[in-house]
């Protein structure tokens, strides 16, 4: 699994998302909650030295 899957898998738990993915696949996530995974993970990135 790609660093991205796994960073977007913990940040689904983190919000209670992980459930309902793993029932309907992120396509059942609404518009509100996948930019919420979006711009968690894009703030997670930029806090994250790029070696990492």
């Amino acid at each position: 699994m790609k660093r991205d899957d796994r960073m977007k898998y913990e940040i689904a738990q983190e919000l209670g998302l992980l459930e309902k993915v793993e029932e309907g696949g992120w396509k059942s996530l609404t518009a509100r909650e996948s930019g919420r995974i979006g711009g968690i993970m894009a703030s997670k990135r930029k806090k994250k030295p790029k070696g990492d």
